[in-house]
């Protein structure tokens, strides 16, 4: 984990930068002119995945809760939580042409760069672990969220150098094959085609050849792969200082728009699917991210009608503590430590904040508070960090 203050170069997962054309003929930059300004559109939207991941962790509202803050049932669709991981995917990709061009203005030869790359993915390995052991209270090796994170940046950020229409190309035929596996690759004693919670392909490799290794969830890395590199197509559009902004925005548009409907058409012959990251479910994300990311572009950096989303920036500026710290304290700390109750014996210190808070506000305006307040506390945290421009990054 490295600390860094506003002078340091950004890194590809927690921020990107703009980097400002000067045509074809080279000029003498001043210090001032040579430190790109951030990208404070894609920091909002970072900052809105992190929001919406803390508000579906620590929603404490049981029956009660909106459809939207549920995952979706198998094949059910699409919901808002659905989409928090597949947008943060999406965020790092886009941050990789920044980061690549930030590293080649260093002049270090490229291996360099392709080690940062691999210490960058297995220290995100590391922190998924981390929280997996936190949870099971002993050493887990396991593929959770943001091991598959740093799995998929390592491969998407690897083939970046690759020219942009190979790069697509391998996007598409990484989708194509992972949807042919699950349509057409037999299960033996079963067949091919089903696509049963209990009964598909994939499930079938993770339970009889990956369980046994702790790499159920392996297979997954070849979509996220895929989301990665749309997002870092979509970076390289972010890059071009060539062009009128509104140039940008309407691409941005237009790519959503096209990915959005790829992923609805292709929902017809294998569904929505977040536990397996189905092709049509990554396509739907990549093109929902594109024009969320497009319109954060149109009224933040083309407009500069940013203020508004300060409060999305302190979450994306610092993403990885955003992601790492609320579950960190809250399964060593919140739900460890015990508070006395007279006549209820000991509970965690979280569940009698809850309590309390329902206690004296009713069971839904109770449980909005608790969530609401435990979303402020971490933002507080993060906003110092902010001033003081901190920013913890792998």
């Amino acid at each position: 984990m490295v600390i860094a203050d506003k002078n340091i170069k950004s890194t590809p997962i927690t921020s990107a930068q703009e980097v400002p054309s000067n045509g074809d003929k080279p000029q003498t930059e001043t210090k001032e002119q040579a430190k790109p300004a951030r990208l404070l559109s894609l920091d909002a939207f970072r900052g809105l995945t992190i929001l919406l991941m803390l508000l579906v962790n620590n929603i404490a509202l049981d029956v009660f809760t909106p459809k939207h803050l549920k995952h979706a049932a198998w094949n059910g669709g699409v919901n808002l939580a659905d989409l928090v991981a597949p947008w943060f995917l999406f965020c790092v990709g886009v941050a990789i042409p920044f980061s690549a061009a930030s590293f080649a203005r260093t002049g270090k030869p490229a291996w360099q760069q392709d080690i940062k790359i691999l210490r960058r993915g297995a220290l995100l390995v590391l922190l998924g672990c981390i929280i997996d052991s936190s949870l099971y209270n002993g050493p887990v090796f396991c593929l959770d969220v943001l091991q598959l994170i740093g799995l998929a940046y390592v491969a998407g950020a690897l083939l970046y150098d690759l020219p942009l229409s190979r790069r697509l190309c391998i996007a598409g035929v990484l989708l194509a094959g992972y949807w042919a596996a699950i349509k057409f690759l037999p299960i033996p004693g079963v067949g091919a085609g089903l696509f049963e919670q209990d009964r598909n392909f994939i499930t079938h490799l993770n339970r009889t050849y990956l369980m046994g290794f702790n790499l159920n969830g392996l297979p997954s890395i070849v979509p996220t792969t895929a989301l990665v590199m749309i997002g870092s197509a979509v970076g390289d559009l972010l890059r071009r200082r060539d062009r009128d902004p509104m140039w940008t925005v309407a691409w941005l548009m237009m790519i959503g728009i096209g990915l959005t409907v790829g992923g609805i058409a292709w929902n017809a012959s294998l569904a929505f699917n977040k536990p397996l990251w189905t092709p049509s479910y990554i396509l739907v994300s990549a093109g929902t991210g594109s024009l969320v990311l497009g319109l954060f572009y149109l009224i933040i950096d083309a407009h500069r009608w940013w203020k508004w989303a300060f409060p999305l920036v302190v979450f994306g500026a610092n993403a990885i503590v955003a992601y790492v710290a609320p579950i960190l304290v809250k399964l060593l700390i919140l739900q460890k430590w015990h508070i006395r109750v007279p006549g209820h014996g000991s509970v965690p210190a979280l569940q009698r904040c809850l309590d309390v808070m329902v206690a004296h506000f009713g069971r839904v305006p109770g449980g909005w508070l608790y969530t609401i307040t435990y979303i402020a506390v971490w933002w507080l945290i993060l906003w110092q960090l902010y001033r003081k421009k901190l920013f913890l990054r792998v």
